[in-house]
């Protein structure tokens, strides 16, 4: 599914929380306790009201059922009139989330909405299946299944190292990838780049990203390799897997009739979006291919067309094949740093990724404000699911 809207709908803010590990500054918060506060922000910054929100849409992996978009408005203070969907579609909740909003605005059924994802790791349900018996305890599980055949359905940390192998990319390599991503967050933190991120929970900035010597990274176990790879040339460290964490972000979007009526000239454009479906059993690959499909449907552009893109990258191996498929260099993606070196709280990733380009394209508008520039976001997800979008940032009046 591919959609993009002639009217193109306006991106009028964007912001996140932090990223906390799990257990860590946010062990404590329910998602709509980690969510609320960012869609606050969002208002004040606009100086909108909560009844002029028309829907609320949020992605969500971990909460296992109910309805946290609905939870959300309603702890912001939104009117109860107000609309709120929650998404699953793991990994690609908070970016799918914003594609079905832009929806909502490109058919008239809404006007101003706020969309992106939560996830609270920390305080996630813990998962059992219902035994058939009486006389039969409930089984715990960590995950569901993404397929129905097993065969097809490999756990992510195998399929991200069956992918590393097949790709050939080796522990260096990974490394290397990783170690620059955390370099990155690092700049970024150091000189307040980050204009997209709020406090919350005394947390002002992401708490995964470190200085990590090469040498300390090239020490780090194996913890998973392909069946194949008896010597772990192509192996998997900590490093190289995004961590799980909680987190929250989020996009206000509005129609075009809705910003003239309000007076908002709003800063950034939505162009093109794609969700798409691959082989569930190579899960990793399915990013690139959305971005394939989001750049073929907006002008038939290539990747080096894009002033900014951003990958949610899960496991180094991912991102380096992401740049292949592309035709980049790990230094074209991921300015400010990647999930690699912020955590991976699921439902929220892909809206991580969309508020990250945005602000990255917001400071290259700083520095040139005559050139509309143009991103990317990308992101996979369990099942072989992939998103992406395609945003542009106005020229400042």
């Amino acid at each position: 599914m591919t959609t993009s809207s002639p009217a193109n709908p306006a991106i009028v803010s964007w912001a996140r929380s932090a990223i906390a590990p799990k257990g860590g500054a946010f062990n404590a918060l329910l998602p709509h306790e980690i969510a609320a506060p960012v869609l606050q922000t969002l208002l004040a910054r606009t100086h909108l009201h909560g009844d002029q929100i028309d829907a609320v849409v949020l992605g969500n992996a971990m909460g296992a059922g109910g309805n946290p978009a609905r939870m959300t408005a309603l702890a912001a203070g939104l009117p109860q009139t107000c609309a709120a969907i929650s998404v699953d579609s793991q990994c690609c909740a908070g970016l799918d989330a914003v594609g079905m909003a832009i929806g909502l605005i490109a058919s008239g059924q809404a006007e101003f909405v706020i969309a992106g994802g939560v996830e609270a790791w920390s305080r996630a349900p813990i998962r059992q299946t219902r035994p058939l018996l009486a006389t039969e305890l409930p089984t715990a599980y960590e995950r569901p299944a993404f397929a129905p055949d097993p065969a097809q359905d490999p756990d992510l940390l195998e399929a991200a190292s069956e992918h590393a192998f097949a790709r050939q990319f080796s522990r260096a390599q990974q490394d290397a990838y990783a170690l620059l991503s955390h370099e990155r967050a690092l700049r970024a933190q150091q000189s307040s780049m980050l204009h997209d991120l709020i406090t919350m929970a005394d947390c002002d900035r992401d708490m995964y990203p470190r200085h990590i010597d090469p040498a300390r990274a090239a020490r780090m176990p194996v913890i998973a390799h392909a069946r194949a790879d008896e010597a772990r040339r192509f192996g998997l460290s900590a490093l190289t897997v995004s961590a799980k964490a909680d987190g929250a972000a989020m996009v206000l979007l509005a129609s075009d009739r809705a910003c003239q009526r309000a007076g908002i000239s709003a800063p950034a454009l939505w162009l093109a979006s794609a969700s798409i479906g691959g082989d569930s059993r190579m899960p990793l690959t399915a990013a690139a291919t959305a971005a394939k499909a989001v750049l073929h449907r907006h002008g038939n552009r290539q990747a080096s067309d894009m002033h900014a893109i951003e990958l949610h990258d899960a496991f180094a191996a991912q991102g380096l094949s992401f740049c292949e498929d592309l035709g980049l260099q790990p230094e074209d993606i991921n300015t400010l740093g990647g999930g690699l070196a912020r955590g991976h709280p699921i439902g929220a990733s892909g809206a991580v990724a969309l508020v990250s380009l945005l602000n990255t394209l917001q400071l290259q508008q700083m520095t040139d404000s005559t050139t509309p520039r143009i991103g990317l976001a990308a992101i996979a997800g369990a099942g072989g699911l992939g998103s992406a979008c395609m945003v542009q940032m106005e020229i400042s009046r």
